[in-house]
């Protein structure tokens, strides 16, 4: 969607044209047509709510949409105001309008605001429908550019650091709504290339062979049934003051989990090519840093795998040594982003020895069983680390929930012939899982894990998201970074 700010309306004036309502009142110069007409269909105003008439201007026939925006403070302003963006492009994507002439004049919105309301319209403009050949017209996105005019002061400075937000949010999605015959990790790791292509990052890339080397044993085993080889990622972003040390967010990228050799239930297998969700936020999320230059020295790790169940691969029993020393009983290897992420984080703190580590994977199914589709679950070390992504969280609209974590699920994971097994009992799966992974935090490092299973895929249309990728973890990362590293 192409965001455009003008000082007047273009010439000719595209037929679609909006005005945003609070509801305080109607704006003057709508005429008594358009404001009879609103009041008798109840429009009040409210957040997301539209109502939509068709005047004559000028000869010429104009379909006005009236946008409610709610009221003008309070704490969910932000909230209410991406919302209502959303909801006008929702509404008009397929219209068979390709213009949206967005006026704001006589708003009383801050640019901040406005910035607000045109992330959620961009935000649920994105659709991937490259695989889509029988699409009907009325079925077919139209809506290709919004034109602003009136925008408050400040407007346009505001949203160049938003678009960079909606880019990294859109990259993740199309990284995670695509098929696994398209993204794999040589591919995943292809697309990054070609996307930061003079930002000034720097991409940093294993293969099979270096990863070998370094003894990444548990990594390896996830791999050593697919066809595709694995890569591990790094995406380093140095904008912070010389000699500071990185913050490393690391995700898990697998990028097809059948289950191996634990196979999977055939009934919705087909979701699991998402299972690189926390790979694709990381990528989206530093690809927002590089774009809006983030004053911050970041490193974003993925460890890129395919869970297959061929003739070679890991099979339950099997023993496994980690770049750590440490050894894993890996009873099932349907848990195997544990086993990707314990060798990422070996590599991110020997190699970038950051100050701090928020790990990000669609791990359990467990934590959807606690927290549903609402909150990502939180595990963490540090408090102080927790409640900045927690206020991250609340500020991004994408949620945590903090769940607890302590030696007393250690006992659970004790195997009797290695250090320790990759799964424990059927009961508190997400906490065994994150205390299996903070086993490998090292020096007492700050670190957060997020089990975002339930939060990268929706099954319905969501605020500011079709039905599809949600690109969860993109805004918490990069307001992670705005609120605690660059002040």
């Amino acid at each position: 969607m192409k965001i455009t700010f003008a000082t007047a309306a273009p010439e000719p004036q595209p037929r679609l044209q909006a005005r945003i309502v609070d509801q305080a009142a109607l704006p003057s110069g709508l005429g008594r047509v358009v404001v009879e007409g609103a009041t008798a269909a109840r429009f009040a105003g409210k957040a997301a709510q539209l109502f939509e008439t068709f005047v004559e201007r000028d000869g010429a026939l104009v379909r006005l949409a009236l946008v409610g925006t709610g009221e003008r403070s309070g704490n969910g302003r932000q909230e209410s105001l991406e919302r209502s963006g959303a909801a006008l492009v929702a509404k008009y994507l397929t219209s068979g309008e390709e213009r949206l002439l967005l006026d704001l004049n006589s708003t009383a919105m801050a640019g901040r605001e406005a910035a607000s309301f045109l992330l959620g319209a961009r935000l649920r403009g994105w659709r991937l429908d490259v695989y889509r050949t029988k699409l009907t017209e009325e079925q077919k996105p139209t809506l290709k550019e919004i034109i602003v005019i009136g925008a408050p002061p400040g407007t346009d400075e505001v949203w160049e650091t938003e678009a960079a937000v909606a880019e990294g949010v859109e990259f993740t999605r199309r990284l995670v709504a695509e098929p696994a015959n398209t993204i794999y990790p040589q591919s995943f790791v292809a697309q990054c290339r070609e996307r930061f292509e003079g930002t000034g990052a720097e991409l940093i890339v294993l293969d099979e062979k270096e990863m070998k080397a370094l003894g990444m044993g548990a990594l390896l085993g996830v791999a050593q049934g697919s066809a595709k080889p694995p890569r591990l990622m790094a995406i380093r972003w140095n904008g912070g003051e010389r000699g500071q040390k990185p913050v490393a967010f690391v995700g898990k990228g697998v990028t097809f989990d059948s289950g191996g050799i634990s196979i999977k239930p055939a009934a919705g297998m087909e979701d699991m090519k998402w299972d690189m969700g926390g790979a694709g936020a990381v990528a989206g999320a530093m690809l927002t840093l590089a774009r809006r230059k983030a004053r911050a020295h970041v490193v974003g790790i993925c460890g890129l795998v395919e869970n297959m169940p061929d003739g070679n691969a890991q099979r339950p029993g099997d023993v496994v040594t980690s770049m750590s020393g440490q050894t894993v009983e890996v009873i099932n290897t349907d848990a195997e982003g544990r086993l990707v992420l314990c060798d990422a984080l070996t590599w991110t703190q020997r190699e970038f020895k950051p100050s701090a580590i928020v790990d990000l994977a669609t791990l359990t199914g467990a934590i959807m069983i606690s927290l549903g589709s609402e909150y990502a679950g939180m595990f963490s070390n540090d408090d102080d680390l927790a409640g900045k992504l927690d206020s991250a969280g609340k500020t991004s609209g994408d949620k945590l929930w903090r769940m607890p974590i302590g030696a007393a699920y250690d006992k659970l994971l004790e195997s009797p012939i290695a250090d320790m097994k990759n799964v424990g009992p059927r009961f508190g799966g997400s906490i065994t899982a994150a205390q299996f992974i903070k086993r490998f935090i090292e020096n007492g490092t700050p670190w957060a894990h997020l089990d975002i299973a339930g939060m990268v895929w929706a099954d319905k249309p969501g605020t500011t998201w079709d039905k599809g990728a949600t690109g969860f973890g993109v805004r918490l990362l990069d307001r992670f970074v705005r609120d605690n590293l660059e002040n």
